[in-house]
C-alpha cells in the first residue's frame, strides 16, 4: 500500500509535522497536491499546545510504500 506524506513545519518551531493519508490517489500532480497543503496550512485547525499550528509552512509531499514480510504466521 503506498501512503502519501504530506510534510510541514509546525510554525515558530524548527520541528516537522507528517500528515499521512493512506489511501490517496497515486496520480496526483506536482499542482494539486501543493493548492491541499496550502489550503491545509491555511486552515490552522491543528495546533501544539503551545497554540502552534501544526501545519505550518508545507516542506514536502511524497509517495511512501511499505512492504511486509511475515515472521510468524497463524496455522
Amino acid at each position: 500500500m503506498k501512503q502519501l506524506d504530506l510534510v510541514f513545519n509546525v510554525a515558530g518551531t524548527k520541528t516537522k509535522s507528517h500528515f499521512r493519508l493512506n489511501y490517496a490517489n497515486t496520480a496526483l500532480d506536482k499542482e494539486t497536491v501543493q493548492k491541499a497543503m496550502d489550503d491545509l496550512s491555511a486552515l490552522s485547525i491543528f495546533v501544539n499546545k503551545d497554540g502552534a499550528s501544526l501545519y505550518g509552512t508545507p516542506v514536502s509531499a511524497k509517495y511512501v510504500e511499505s512492504v511486509e514480510t511475515p515472521i510468524i504466521e497463524a496455522a
